[in-house]
C-alpha cells in the first residue's frame, strides 16, 4: 500500500480490468480515480495470456497515474475462475499451556493443522475459513480465545486454486510493475462491499454474476460456510442472443444492454424491436412502437418475446446452479438475508424478479458501499470490496462500520508469508 493513506483495487475480469483508487480524508475513504479497459488475455475469469494481461494492466494504471498525478506502487488484486473451490477439513491439537487456557499460538496451531489433507500437486490452499471451534468436545464455539479446555478442534473450509492460474495472475501483475498487497476471490471481495453483518449473520447468499463465470458465497453466523464458481456468465447470455438472432457479438451485445429483460412485462408483449448500433423511435401502423437501429449493411427485426425467449432459460439456467448449490448445504429456501445478486450480469432488467421466484426468496441488487463518491454500479463491486479490504489494514473499526468478514483470520501482505490468527472484536 502506498503512502497518504491511498489504496488501489485491481479487478481483472475476462471482459474488462478495473482500477479504483480511494484516499483517506478525515473518517471516510473518498474516491480519488476510477478506471476501466478492455480486457485480453483471460478464458473464464483465469488468466491464460500473461503478457497481454500485464499490458493491459499498465495501460490501465499509467492513465489513472498520468491524469492524476499520482504514483501507484501495489494494489489488492481479485482472483477468479471455475478453477477455485472450496473443500470441508477438520483440525486437532492438544492445548499447550500448563493451565490449559487456549492461547492465540494454539487457535494458530489448529488451524494450520486443518491444511494437512491431500489434494492434487497442482493445487494449493488459498484461505482458510473456520465454520466453528470444539473444546473438548463442546461445540460451537465462535471465539476459543482464553478459554479452558484440553482439546482444541477447529472445523473449516478451505479455500483451494488451480496453482498454474494463481502464478499467471501474479505474475501479469509483477510483470506490470506493481507489487501484490493481498490476493482475494472475486466474489469475497464483492460480498465486502454489499453485504452488510446483518445479512451474514442471519443467513445470506451472494450471487456475483460476472461476464464469464458466476459464483455463490454463503454467510451465516457472520462466517463464510460455502463458495462455488461456474463457468457461465452474462457473456453466455450475449453469445445465445448472437445465435438466436443470426448476428455479431458486438450486436447482441448492444442488443442486451438496451432491449434485453429477464422476464416480459405485460406492456412489451406483441411489441417489436428492430435493432443494431444506432436507435429510432417510431410507431407501425396499429401504434406498436418500435426501436429501430442501423448498422449499416443490416437491420434485426424481433418481438420482445422472442428476445426474452432467449434470454430467460440462460438466466434461469445459472439460477438453477445456484438452487442445487443451496440445497447441498441445505438453505434452499432458508435464508432469512435472502439473495443478493451483484455483478454485471445483475444489471439485466428484471433479474431479481426472475431470481425471487425461481429461489423463492427475498432478493436484492447488491450496490458497493463504504467509498464515498463511486458510482452505484453492481459491476463495481469486486474492485470496490478490494479496496475496502485495503482499508481494513489502516482501520481495523471499519470491519464494522463497512460490514467486512470478521470471520477469524486478520490477512497479512501477499508480500509476507501468509498467516492466519484470531480477530478479536
Amino acid at each position: 500500500m502506498s503512502k497518504g493513506h491511498i489504496v488501489t483495487g485491481l479487478d481483472i475480469g475476462t471482459n474488462t480490468i478495473k482500477a479504483l483508487v480511494a484516499q483517506k480524508k478525515g473518517d471516510n475513504w473518498e474516491v480519488l480515480s476510477s478506471a476501466t479497459i478492455p480486457s485480453f488475455g483471460l478464458r473464464r475469469g483465469a488468466v491464460v495470456n500473461v503478457e497481454e494481461t500485464a499490458k493491459n494492466i499498465q495501460l490501465l494504471i499509467a492513465g489513472i497515474e498520468r491524469d492524476h498525478s499520482i504514483r501507484i506502487n501495489s494494489v489488492f488484486v481479485n482472483i477468479g475462475g471455475s478453477h477455485l473451490y472450496v473443500t470441508p477439513s477438520d483440525g486437532l491439537i492438544s492445548v499447550s499451556r500448563t493451565d490449559h487456557i487456549i492461547s492465540q499460538e494454539d487457535i494458530e496451531r489448529v488451524l494450520q493443522a486443518t491444511r494437512a489433507i491431500n489434494i492434487p500437486l497442482n493445487e494449493e490452499i488459498l484461505d482458510v475459513f473456520p465454520k466453528e471451534f470444539i473444546i473438548d468436545d463442546q461445540k460451537g464455539i465462535k471465539q476459543p480465545l482464553g478459554l479452558s479446555g484440553v482439546r482444541l478442534e477447529a472445523k473449516v473450509i478451505l479455500l483451494c486454486y488451480f496453482q498454474s492460474y494463481f502464478i499467471n495472475l501474479t505474475q501479469a501483475v509483477l510483470n506490470a510493475k506493481l507489487q501484490i498487497d493481498d490476493i482475494i476471490p472475486s466474489s469475497l471481495a464483492a460480498a465486502n462491499a454489499v453485504l452488510t453483518p446483518q445479512q451474514k449473520e442471519v443467513g445470506v447468499a451472494l450471487i456475483d454474476i460476472g461476464s464469464a463465470t458466476t459464483s455463490i458465497s454463503v454467510f451465516e453466523e457472520g462466517d463464510l460456510i460455502h463458495f462455488a464458481v461456474f463457468p457461465l456468465g452474462s457473456a453466455n447470455i450475449t453469445n445465445d442472443i448472437a445465435i438466436g438472432l443470426k448476428t455479431e457479438v458486438s450486436i447482441a451485445e448492444d442488443i442486451k444492454k438496451h432491449h434485453g429483460t429477464c422476464v416480459l412485462s405485460k406492456s412489451d408483449k406483441d411489441k417489436k424491436d428492430r435493432s443494431s448500433t444506432r436507435n429510432a423511435s417510431r410507431s407501425d401502423a396499429g401504434g406498436r412502437k418500435k426501436v429501430e437501429v442501423f448498422d449499416e449493411s443490416n437491420s434485426l427485426l424481433f418481438t420482445n418475446k422472442s428476445l426474452v425467449d432467449i434470454i430467460q432459460p440462460r438466466v434461469s439456467e445459472i439460477l438453477d446452479l445456484m438452487q442445487k448449490e443451496l440445497k447441498k448445504i441445505g438453505r434452499q429456501e432458508l435464508l432469512p438475508g435472502g439473495i443478493v445478486l451483484t455483478g454485471g450480469g445483475a444489471k439485466l432488467p428484471k433479474i431479481k424478479e426472475l431470481a425471487k421466484e425461481q429461489l423463492k426468496l427475498n432478493c436484492q441488487i447488491g450496490i458497493p458501499k463504504g467509498i464515498i463518491g463511486l458510482e452505484q454500479d453492481p459491476a463495481l463491486a469486486t474492485v470496490a470490496g478490494l479496496v475496502l479490504e485495503g482499508t481494513d489494514l489502516n482501520d481495523e473499526k471499519k470491519d464494522r462500520v463497512l460490514g467486512l468478514s470478521l470471520g477469524f483470520m486478520k490477512k497479512f501482505s501477499f508480500k509476507f508469508k501468509r498467516m492466519f490468527r484470531v480477530f478479536i472484536p
